[in-house]
């Protein structure tokens, strides 16, 4: 197949109404391309908080039991495997391996045997 051939049928699966010369196009596209990368930059830094609608899809993937969301520490809880999933940028980081143990709460600890 010829390079003519090759940049009508890609003219033809991209909506171009004329062959495109790549070089002219890329200098065009380029500004766009910058702006967008400017405006990602901007989110990351926004702070993004979690969505609370999620807690009710959301469990444990250790337990399979639900999970409470503590806004001061942004994590998920597992009260009863004393485990807490961070949520970094608004996403929850339900790995096991990232999670962090956490000291179960005085009226939920399992009694000691002697």
């Amino acid at each position: 197949m010829s390079h003519s051939a090759v940049r009508r049928v890609a003219a033809e699966a991209f909506g171009f109404s004329r062959i495109v010369n790549i070089r002219s196009f890329l200098r065009a596209v380029r500004p766009v391309l910058i702006n967008e990368r400017k405006l990602c930059d901007g989110l990351k830094d926004s702070g993004k908080s979690f969505d609370l609608t999620l807690l009710q899809f959301l469990v444990c993937p250790l337990s399979k039991k639900p999970l409470r969301y503590d806004e001061t520490t942004n994590e998920l809880i597992n009260e009863e495997l004393g485990i807490a999933y961070p949520i970094i940028d608004g996403i929850p980081n339900m790995i096991p391996q990232d999670a962090r143990l956490i000291k179960k709460t005085e009226g939920t600890e399992e009694p000691s045997q002697p």
